[in-house]
């Protein structure tokens, strides 16, 4: 992770352009398409133009490690917002297809708004400290190209 960090950091992006791709990459982190994450930062960069390294770290942010805490959190979020008290029951004695279907249509709109809502304040949180550190990076590596 620090290796993205610092390649991101290096890269010919202003500050703020490093700090918005690394807030987007953590919007993406939140976002409710699981199994796209990596797809969606690539397709984010390249769409954009944007700061490819620092989108990639940005959406890392949900990783093997984190995705437990992450849905945990998408989920009470969501549950949150729609005034839901308690989780609904799961029928595993009747579980099939159809089952399925009808067991995870509760579930549905608390993740889609959970997950959006997080990744909103996320993002707002992760561009001040992509700023932050594309800044101090600036200054400690001065651009060579510029000496005058």
């Amino acid at each position: 992770m620090r290796s993205k960090i610092r390649e991101a950091l290096a890269l010919r992006h202003t500050p703020h352009q490093t700090a918005l791709a690394f807030s987007l990459g953590v919007f993406i982190a939140f976002s409710p398409t699981y199994g796209l994450h990596c797809a969606s930062a690539v397709f984010t960069a390249w769409l954009f133009r944007l700061n490819f390294p620092a989108l990639l770290a940005g959406s890392l942010m949900n990783n093997p490690w984190t995705v437990v805490p992450i849905l945990a959190a998408t989920m009470w979020t969501g549950f949150a917002l729609v005034g839901m008290p308690e989780v609904p029951h799961v029928p595993w004695e009747h579980f099939s297809l159809l089952g399925f279907y009808e067991w995870i249509m509760p579930f549905l709109l608390p993740f889609i708004l959970g997950s959006l809502t997080l990744g909103v304040l996320g993002a707002l949180l992760a561009y001040p400290v992509g700023l932050l550190l594309a800044i101090r990076y600036a200054g400690q590596h001065p651009d060579p190209g510029n000496a005058a």
